[in-house]
């Protein structure tokens, strides 16, 4: 009978010291984020005695996970154009934390490789221009100058981008702008 005590003791034992070796194994962040704590307490489903219903816990956990707030970007596009030989572009001026720059979005499925110039103006005949190789195919790309330290409001900025055959007569296909007026209907 003493063997059979000493048995049923130390299982009782050992599963009692579960929950206590689950929190010295590392802290309980379950439920931590609604408020009610975690840890060996709430795992034993006891309460704190010395709190009385609805009184405020003070948030102890921490901080929640997860990638670092992004500056807000500023952006200002022109429509979507397309052309017949199968480009399709949008232009747009971007603006975030004293910084202005050009994006050109595209896509071409013309079949043949491109060459577009991005050119973004700014006040006082401020002017960056870069040159992209555009590859044919159906997948989009985009084409962008380098970020410069913004000289004036971002409305006091335009890019244009002109995407054209690459030989020696360098046939223009299209022209996108972020500012250039919505086609009009009829």
């Amino acid at each position: 009978m003493n063997l059979r005590l000493i048995g049923i003791g130390a299982g009782v034992l050992i599963i009692l010291s579960l929950p206590l070796a689950g929190a010295i194994a590392g802290p309980d962040f379950a439920g931590q984020a609604d408020g009610k704590g975690g840890g060996l307490l709430s795992s034993l489903g006891l309460s704190d005695s010395s709190r009385t219903a609805g009184q405020a816990r003070p948030a102890t956990g921490p901080a929640r996970p997860g990638p670092p707030e992004q500056p807000r970007t500023e952006s200002r596009c022109g429509p979507e154009l397309s052309a017949p030989q199968g480009l399709e572009a949008q232009t747009c001026v971007l603006a975030s934390e004293g910084r202005t720059w050009g994006r050109s979005y595209y896509r071409n499925t013309s079949g043949r490789a491109l060459d577009a110039v991005l050119t973004v103006m700014g006040p006082a005949g401020r002017t960056v221009q870069i040159r992209c190789a555009v590859a044919a195919g159906d997948d989009p790309g985009l084409c962008e100058t380098p970020r410069g330290e913004s000289a004036g409001a971002p409305e006091t900025y335009s890019a244009v981008a002109e995407f054209a055959v690459p030989d020696e007569q360098g046939r223009l296909l299209l022209r996108s702008g972020s500012n250039s007026p919505a086609p009009s209907g009829g």
